[in-house]
């Protein structure tokens, strides 16, 4: 399997949304993500706005659904989403509502494991629920909270094999990493490689990053696809 690099769009203007995905589909790029703050932004709109845009283009809405989660994950399919997320500390219930959304409206669901107690269990049960594809997700507030009360700041590579080892589902790697670290990251088995905050968004502000994006995507985007994942 080829890795897929998917660029977060953690922006909170369509305009400014639209004008990155656009450069990250001339760069490589291969999914669009619209990031919770989008989504938290634009709503429904946002996504219908990247769907006209790009059509044909697999688009992750990163709802990070907790409840309600038949609805979300239909309304969001209908809008032009390809992938939902829904959360592994929501219900049972909730996840099991968001899978049989998913194949009610052809849409994957992408099961994030922010906040378990045990990151490994977390991803099983993901997938034990139906859920397509495990987010391995250390949390923004998290890390800097650790970090300001003087401790490491965790990372998901620190579980990352241990969480791809546990499942059969393919796994993506979020929170914190460093370029080289998310470029790592199919040589860790994880073949979804997600650029966003703060590789290539501007974390604080959520604006698009200083500099030349394109080209720098564009290398990025060579340097990810020239890998091979083995187990899959």
């Amino acid at each position: 399997m080829k890795p897929i690099v998917q660029i977060s769009l953690d922006l909170t203007d369509i305009d400014e949304a639209l004008e990155t995905a656009a450069l990250a589909m001339r760069a490589g790029v291969d999914w669009l993500e619209a990031g919770t703050p989008l989504i938290l932004a634009e709503g429904l709109h946002g996504v219908r706005k990247l769907r006209e845009a790009f059509p044909g283009i697999p688009i992750v809405a990163d709802l990070k659904t907790m409840d309600g989660g038949y609805l979300e994950a239909e309304m969001m399919a209908k809008a032009g989403a390809t992938h939902v997320v829904v959360m592994a500390r929501a219900h049972p219930e909730t996840i099991k509502c968001v899978v049989q959304a998913g194949k009610d409206y052809g849409v994957k669901v992408m099961g994030d494991n922010l906040g378990c107690p045990d990151m490994v269990e977390g991803a099983r049960f993901l997938e034990d629920l139906g859920c397509d594809y495990v987010i391995h997700h250390i949390g923004y507030d998290e890390r800097r909270g650790i970090a300001a009360a003087g401790h490491r700041m965790p990372s998901p590579l620190d579980q990352l094999r241990e969480v791809v080892k546990a499942v059969k589902v393919p796994v993506q790697a979020v929170g914190g990493l460093t370029l080289e670290q998310a470029i790592q990251c199919p040589q860790f088995g994880a073949p979804l490689v997600v650029l966003g905050a703060p590789l290539t968004i501007d974390a604080d502000a959520f604006k698009t990053a200083d500099g030349d994006l394109e080209a720098s995507l564009r290398k990025i985007c060579a340097a990810i696809h020239s890998q091979t994942i083995s187990n899959f």
